[in-house]
């Protein structure tokens, strides 16, 4: 019998399964005709634990950063118009707040395509981008985002220091949950973040996960699932601490932390305090909390079954939009193909002509929706679900309707 593998943060054994989802190709990884037809496509386990020391919920470490996060990595956030407007407004929000300006200096680890910079090169303020794929990092540069290719971590950071200076705003904005070394990469942030300088970390919030049955956010990529709670103990174990937070709509429910070193002078707000307070409420400094997520999931999994199924039975042809990460965790998990779903559409020009992993159903692009003409269009990154339903009102000139999977199988209006 295996021993079980260690906490990421803190090194407690993890005993506790909060859920496994089996085997799953890489979320973002789909494939080319000719990989396809090849048949050499991999799987690796996909199994969250719950450490009973520190809380960190987290998948096993099955693949190296490396393979996912690459030369051809996919994700490219500029391709969301609401994303983009979140970052303007952010972008906004943080030079008022904190008088930035020419002689300030704003660094975004996990910059992608210059999607959150380009709004402060607007405003003449001097950015970094620190991004570890080189296309996304090509299209950021295009936009006039000065641009690293590195992963972020304790031994870069240093570097990026010396050549370009400390930062009065550092914004790393869902890649939290993306770092195996999750201490090594919040120990950078010490290095290149001025005395009283600010960091801010957007993520989903792992409350609402629990709450909201969000299991398809769980695919490889994200290594970790956070709490205030755990990430609090990372932090102050690397000199950081917490003083405030926002809740924010995106991604399900997420939070944005805001972040100072241990010595800083920015004040603790109640906000802060009262989300620590709503955690213990819900029980997520106990580890029974998390053990009956299973039985949930698998609720979830069984209702869109039985969709299926009834759609399949009545003649009624499914598609999807948007071959999301999530989607593939979703639909590999339910078992669902090309045989039940007959394409998914994306404006992601890198996923078109390429077929979504594990499941293999064609990604096409948005026009080809017309051709196609579903009875069902499933929404797979829910989080997006109104901006796709206005994109695509359409639909129902044909009688087409909408439909979303999570927490429950949903016909829309």
């Amino acid at each position: 019998m295996t021993s079980p593998p260690p906490c990421r943060f803190c090194g407690a054994p993890l005993t506790h399964t909060f859920l496994d989802l089996g085997r799953q190709p890489l979320a973002n990884s789909n494939l080319t005709r000719e990989q396809l037809d090849a048949g050499t496509e991999q799987a690796w386990p996909l199994h969250a634990r719950v450490c009973e020391r520190c809380f960190l919920v987290q998948v096993d470490d099955a693949v190296p950063a490396e393979a996912i996060f690459d030369a051809e990595y996919a994700y490219f956030s500029s391709f969301s118009a609401s994303w983009v407007e979140h970052a303007r407004r952010y972008a906004v929000a943080m030079a008022e707040r904190f008088g930035l300006g020419p002689d300030s200096l704003v660094v975004e680890v996990a910059s992608n395509d210059g999607y959150l910079l380009q709004h402060f090169v607007a405003m003449d303020i001097p950015v970094l981008g620190v991004e570890p794929t080189a296309n996304t990092a090509e299209a950021a540069r295009g936009r006039g985002v000065r641009t690293e290719v590195v992963f972020f971590n304790a031994q870069t950071a240093p570097e990026l220091a010396a050549r370009y200076g400390r930062a009065d705003l550092m914004a790393a904005n869902n890649v939290l949950a993306h770092v195996p070394r999750i201490g090594e990469f919040a120990a950078g942030f010490r290095h290149m973040l001025k005395d009283e300088g600010v960091l801010t970390f957007e993520f989903p919030h792992l409350l609402n996960l629990i709450e909201q049955v969000q299991f398809d956010t769980i695919y490889h990529e994200h290594f970790s699932y956070l709490s205030l709670l755990a990430v609090e103990q990372v932090l102050r174990a690397n000199g950081l601490r917490p003083f405030d937070v926002e809740l924010l709509p995106t991604h399900g429910g997420s939070l944005r932390l805001f972040v100072c070193h241990l010595g800083s002078g920015h004040e603790e707000t109640d906000a802060l305090r009262a989300l620590r307070a709503r955690e213990a409420a819900a029980g997520l400094d106990r580890i029974e909390t998390y053990g009956g997520f299973t039985p949930r999931v698998e609720a979830v999994r069984d209702s869109f079954r039985a969709f299926l199924a009834k759609a399949k039975a009545d003649g009624k042809r499914i598609a999807a939009y948007g071959a999301a990460a999530k989607g593939n965790t979703f639909l590999n998990y339910c078992g669902a193909t090309a045989d039940d779903i007959v394409a998914a559409f994306d404006a992601n020009p890198a996923k078109q002509d390429r077929f979504m992993p594990g499941s293999h159903i064609p990604v096409l692009a948005p026009d080809a929706v017309r051709e196609v003409r579903p009875d069902f269009v499933l929404i797979l990154p829910w989080n997006l679900k109104d901006e796709i339903m206005g994109q695509l009102g359409y639909i129902r000139e044909w009688g087409g309707r909408f439909v979303t999977a999570s927490p429950e199988t949903r016909i829309l209006p």
